[in-house]
């Protein structure tokens, strides 16, 4: 049930948490060591040192108990220690960030060398203040579409799709009218946005949350994004629509007569062991599973508690939850050729340009350079409730979750994004 905050209750709720934060740090005697407690959930707690102005915080740090494969046993811990450069940093444009998206929380969460912390910043609930849990589940939205295309190049690897074959061999009479062509279309240009193909979110009002809750079949989206003028030729160039996932996962199902949810849960999410990570039963399954923060909406000149209203409907375009470490894992073990071949990886990294920004388009990844010179790869995504941003490699990951979609995206926090990405993802 949708629950609704004005602005200045929102603010008093999301400053809580500093301000008992503020109170610790200074009754805390100088030198001591921090409590078993400090910074529960939200894994944060810090102290200056008049003399050497050292930082604690604490952390959820998870050891492989072993070095064997997939779904070796793990030990979870809290560790409380003297924070490294890094890490401050880390937390301080963490907390900038949410500053500056005007959003209730975030969470983030860097996997290396096997190990994950944890870092989070504002609140999960406006209502208790209380921190994101340990290990937030999230409706990750467009990162479910990496998902989808790892198992089209599966099928790709199998000899089951070509993938420069037109859309028209898989999906017959489907593709046609203003805005595309299935003859002229191939399985390439839906992965890559390069198909021409218009968005049918431009014909789906969001802006309520009456709005949000309204069903709507695939194939009456899919014709909303087909009945739209071209928005230029195949392959002419990147143009995002989340039409072409919709096809895709459509693809899937008549190459496999199997529903795309059971695909991706058989191919992947099962043999990588995300245990925190599944493609919710809509319109059935509508609460998490798992330990998650509130989502919030901004509508009626207020913040709304949109947290069990799935508002993609299950569909193959962003219907996903995950938490960040799982998401992490997945990237890993995708960039390191566990998920698909090496050789459908290459494809998947084969990029085209985008126009407006300095991202490489490949097909349900997108490649970025740090400004360490890093090249990272993931996707991210965004849906009302919940925003997702992150980087990888193939031995480490970040992933960065926020319990409200900023308000407007704008330069300054897609660098505080970057920044964050870049610090996490240094040598």
């Amino acid at each position: 049930m949708a629950r609704t905050f004005n602005r200045s209750d929102a603010i008093v709720h999301a400053c809580a948490g500093t301000a008992f934060l503020a109170l610790i740090a200074k009754s805390t005697p100088r030198g001591a060591k921090p409590p078993a407690g400090v910074g529960k959930a939200q894994s944060v707690g810090s102290w200056d040192e008049e003399q050497h102005r050292a930082r604690w915080h604490c952390e959820i740090e998870v050891a492989s108990r072993s070095s064997g494969g997939v779904g070796a046993g793990r030990r979870d811990r809290r560790v409380c220690r003297r924070t490294s450069d890094s890490s401050t940093r880390l937390r301080t444009l963490l907390d900038q960030l949410v500053r500056e998206a005007a959003v209730p929380g975030a969470q983030l969460v860097l996997s290396r060398d096997g190990r994950h912390v944890q870092i989070t910043s504002g609140v999960a609930d406006l209502v208790t203040g209380a921190a994101f849990p340990d290990g937030a589940q999230a409706r990750i939205a467009s990162n479910t579409k990496t998902f989808v295309a790892s198992v089209v190049f599966q099928l790709v690897a199998e000899g089951r799709v070509e993938l420069d074959a037109p859309v028209e061999r898989y999906l017959p009479g489907v593709v046609s009218g203003p805005g595309g062509d299935g003859n002229r279309i191939s399985v390439r240009n839906l992965l890559q946005h390069t198909s021409g193909i218009p968005d049918y979110l431009n014909r789906v009002n969001l802006d309520s949350v009456e709005a949000l809750t309204r069903q709507h079949s695939i194939g009456d989206l899919i014709r909303l994004g087909l009945d739209q003028p071209a928005a230029q030729a195949p392959g002419a160039g990147f143009e995002y629509s989340n039409t072409n996932y919709l096809l895709a996962g459509q693809l899937v199902e008549k190459v496999t007569d199997s529903a795309i949810d059971v695909e991706v849960t058989r191919r992947i999410i099962d043999p990588l062991g995300l245990r925190d990570t599944y493609w919710p039963r809509y319109p059935i399954e509508k609460v998490f599973r798992g330990p998650h923060p509130h989502a919030y909406f901004e509508s009626g000149g207020g913040r709304v508690d949109i947290t069990d209203i799935d508002p993609n409907g299950g569909l193959p375009d962003g219907a996903m939850i995950s938490t960040g470490r799982d998401l992490n894992h997945f990237f890993i073990a995708l960039l390191a050729g566990t998920v698909v071949p090496l050789d459908q990886l290459a494809q998947m990294q084969r990029t085209v340009a985008d126009p407006d920004s300095p991202a490489q388009v490949g097909s349900g990844l997108f490649g970025r350079v740090t400004a360490s010179g890093v090249q990272t790869w993931g996707h991210g995504g965004s849906i009302p409730g919940f925003y997702t941003a992150g980087g990888a490699t193939r031995d480490r990951a970040v992933t960065i979750i926020l319990n409200q979609v900023p308000a407007e995206s704008s330069p300054d926090i897609d660098d505080i994004v970057q920044a964050l990405v870049d610090e996490a993802m240094r040598p």
